[in-house]
């Protein structure tokens, strides 16, 4: 599949968003953590995992969907819940633990739910991948329109929730991808040093579903390949399995030291930055101008400062409600 002009517009809209918006977390979640890092300081305690090099996986896959089809991300989810559609008010006040937030403050960014347009993430490795099954099943079961998809790390592919899905999602021919976010690095430890096959495509065939591998992160195959498999499960072909080379280009969580990360491998990854990469490709095809390509990334801008400052000026969820919403009464 070929993108429209209108499609690669809005994938870049969407890329530009979403580093706006962890350019400026990024920023803030430090804010109270130095000189001594303490990630319960600051405005946004805890952990922080940023998916700035992968904007290309989300906006690939979720320009072929709509608000009726399922999402379910990772606890590194930014870039799939932008590319969904999801409120980034919402999503910037829940990040930063307030009640207006998705779930009052409580989630933060590795818990991230809209059910408007129905994404879903979660922290725990490899979880998503049964929720994407179910409801997909519960779209075929109801002769009901959607398809899910499940974004998955390359690391999780090694879980058994995964093969589980896999199996059930094949043997039902239910409409759900799993997408796997190959960045090479599960936190610390090396794809090569934890997974028995150098790619994750492969395994699609023990399922009976097709398996695809897209390089280089670009985010027109990425485009193409998705589109053919959303399509495929739209028409009721069943599931399919796509692993898409993708490139982390910050440590594992925030204040990650990346010692393990050989010499020069960072810096070569920040010359393949995607975003500089997609908008030198639109200048070269002749898709758009520079003019609009400049009043994308203002708009996208405006938008982050939009979000950030509802997130800012919204309340805390009060002491009292530690407990609502945890236990039935």
């Amino acid at each position: 599949m070929t993108p429209s002009k209108d499609q690669i517009l809005w994938m870049y809209r969407n890329m530009v968003t979403s580093r706006r918006f962890e350019e400026i977390i990024e920023e803030i979640y430090m804010e109270g953590k130095t000189p001594a890092f303490n990630m319960a300081n600051g405005p946004i305690p805890g952990e922080m995992h940023l998916s700035n090099g992968q904007e290309p996986v989300a906006v690939g896959v979720c320009a072929h969907l709509n608000a009726d089809d399922i999402v379910t991300a990772t606890h590194r989810p930014h870039h799939q819940a932008i590319a969904k559609g999801v409120n980034l008010n919402k999503m910037a006040a829940e990040i930063f633990g307030k009640s207006s937030g998705f779930s009052g403050g409580r989630g933060g960014h590795m818990h991230i739910f809209d059910p408007d347009v129905n994404f879903a993430c979660s922290g725990i490795v490899a979880q998503g991948c049964g929720p994407a099954c179910g409801a997909a099943l519960s779209r075929q079961m109801q002769n009901k329109p959607g398809v899910a998809v499940s974004f998955l790390g390359e690391g999780a592919v090694n879980q058994g929730a995964f093969h589980e899905a896999m199996n059930l999602a094949a043997l039902w021919k239910l409409p759900v991808i799993f997408v796997v976010e190959d960045n090479a690095w599960g936190i610390s430890v090396s794809k090569e040093a934890s997974t028995a096959v150098p790619r994750n495509d492969v395994r699609a065939a023990a399922y009976g579903m097709p398996g695809h591998f897209i390089e280089n992160n670009d985010p027109y195959a990425i485009f193409d390949v998705a589109g053919e498999a959303i399509k495929r499960a739209r028409e009721g072909g069943g599931p399919s399995l796509i692993e898409i080379e993708t490139y982390r280009l910050a440590g594992h969580f925030m204040g990650d030291a990346e010692g393990y990360r050989p010499e020069g491998e960072k810096e070569a990854l920040i010359e393949k930055d995607p975003i500089p990469a997609m908008r030198a490709r639109i200048l070269s095809d002749g898709t758009a101008s520079a003019a609009e390509l400049d009043a994308i990334e203002t708009e996208s801008q405006s938008k982050v400062n939009e979000a950030i400052a509802f997130a800012r000026q919204s309340e805390l969820a009060a002491d009292t409600d530690a407990l609502t919403s945890v236990f039935a009464a």
